[in-house]
């Protein structure tokens, strides 16, 4: 609940004890004061989200402290009571921040209105501070293709988005896993709640926990006040776990718990809340090879996997790479101010030829770097496409780009893994071993990268590497 500790500041006893009966029998954590300087000493140990203060204290007067409350960094809501109301007075205290104002003696179904309210101002308030720190830059984009494999994604999405059932999203990095979530949620009942993105491969393993469970203060060092997970942000709505195949075994299992009881508890807290979501995963993983291993608990994979989507990579669907292509020329031209003509023949054959092991983050870019050498009134041309430089991206009579290997003449036709790999090792040969440029370059996470090189046989990277590489993705 956004709403937890509550300060009844109030010299009336009869008046305090009642208010703080009704509010402990909803469960909140209540501190009862009956003078300025009793509540200020709450105030110095704890944070509190809601206090309600009278007006004619012992020591003071009550407005006096709803003034010097507005200069906490973390302050709390103020409902100012008083016997002597007058519109005067109430206009006064709302200018001063007060959060409402009620006159005495008050209704008990007054104070649970006035809680109510508090309820759901304090939680939009917390879902905007988390947008306003999200960087997202494929939010608001359309899940793009013409071909069948799009139509068919497209179908499965409107008939799972009017569900309340848990989805796995699987495909390569760069295919629109999060684009497809994001249908999902636009076209579901909760579109009107908020939707919370967790990229579970970006967080530290220590900070995963309570990036999705929140954490008490003084749970850990650092810990210097209360803070709400991402899972309480999403109560009502969507939550998506991007990568999921990253954390570790002990937070699978509090990650289980939480989709089958709908519940959790705050990292140093034993407080029980109760949270409505609905979850979303995705992973550029083979679960079911991570469950073989022992990597991926069975059961959780079980939980998540209620309706797998499939995301194709764009190789699988190159009737979509030049109408992408165009799309993405405009959007680009209108970032960057440039004009562009068109895509040349030629470029047009580059990008149809190329294998696109960064699937269609990787074809973004490149259209992008595109469009940014492209001169004003030009066609797009290989040279512009940056396909291992200029020498490399012409075409040639194969139709295969210069610098990427045709087919064996031997008849035989090589598997795509391995032309993958031969064209990932030549990028990091390209720069110069630099996993982080290289990651860039074929529009991949660092993340992938480092699997991909894993499975190759790649020993890892230094530590400070590491540390690079995780601040990337």
């Amino acid at each position: 609940m956004p709403i937890e500790k509550i300060i009844v500041l109030e010299d009336d006893p009869i008046i305090r004890k009642s208010l703080e009966t009704q509010l402990r029998h909803k469960h909140y954590d209540v501190a009862g004061a009956g003078t300025i300087a009793a509540a200020a000493e709450f105030l110095s140990k704890d944070n509190f989200d809601l206090m309600f203060v009278d007006v004619r204290l012992p020591d003071g007067d009550g407005t006096e402290l709803l003034r010097q409350l507005q200069s906490r960094p973390i302050k709390p809501l103020v409902v100012v009571m008083t016997g002597f109301g007058s519109v005067e007075s109430a206009v006064a205290c709302m200018k001063d921040g007060a959060f409402d104002y009620i006159i005495k003696p008050f209704a008990l179904d007054h104070i649970d209105v006035i809680l109510k309210k508090a309820e759901e101002f304090t939680r939009l308030v917390k879902v905007n501070e988390f947008f306003t720190r999200e960087e997202d830059s494929e939010s608001g984009q359309e899940l793009l293709g013409r071909s069948p494999a799009m139509d068919q994604l497209r179908d499965l999405i409107r008939k799972v988005a009017r569900t309340q059932a848990t989805v796995l999203i699987q495909g390569e990095s760069g295919t629109g896993k999060e684009l497809v979530a994001r249908a999902i949620y636009r076209e579901s009942p909760r579109v009107t709640a908020p939707f919370i993105r967790v990229n579970c491969a970006a967080v530290p393993e220590n900070l995963i926990e309570s990036e999705f469970f929140g954490h008490e203060r003084g749970a850990f060092t650092g810990a210097v006040n209360k803070r709400e997970g991402r899972f309480e942000l999403a109560h009502g709505g969507t939550i998506l776990l991007d990568e999921i195949s990253e954390i570790s075994p002990h937070v699978q299992a509090k990650l289980l718990r939480v989709l089958q009881e709908r519940e959790l508890e705050r990292v140093g807290g034993s407080r029980t809340i109760k949270v409505d979501v609905r979850v979303i995963a995705t992973t550029n993983r083979d679960l079911e090879q991570s469950v073989e291993r022992k990597e991926f608990r069975q059961d959780l994979y079980f939980r998540l996997n209620v309706v797998p989507i499939f995301v194709p990579p764009l190789r699988e669907r190159r009737e979509d790479i030049l109408f992408l292509a165009e799309n993405f020329m405009r959007r680009f031209e209108r970032k960057h101010g440039v004009k562009v003509s068109g895509i040349s023949k030629e470029c047009r054959a580059a990008l149809e030829s190329h294998n696109w092991p960064g699937n269609v983050r990787e074809l973004q870019n490149v259209v992008e770097r595109a469009v940014i050498l492209c001169s004003d009134g030009e066609e797009l041309k290989p040279v512009h496409l940056g396909f291992g430089g200029a020498a490399s991206a012409a075409v040639g009579s194969s139709g295969v780009p210069a610098g990427v290997s045709s087919p064996p003449t031997n008849g035989e036709i090589e598997l795509l893994g391995e032309i993958e790999k031969r064209y990932i090792l030549r990028a990091l040969e390209q720069c110069g071993g630099n996993r982080t440029h290289t990651a860039r370059k074929l529009g991949l996470s660092i993340r992938t990268l480092r699997n991909k090189l894993k499975e190759y046989g790649i020993a890892p990277v230094a530590e400070a590497e590491e540390a690079e590489a995780v601040e990337e993705d």
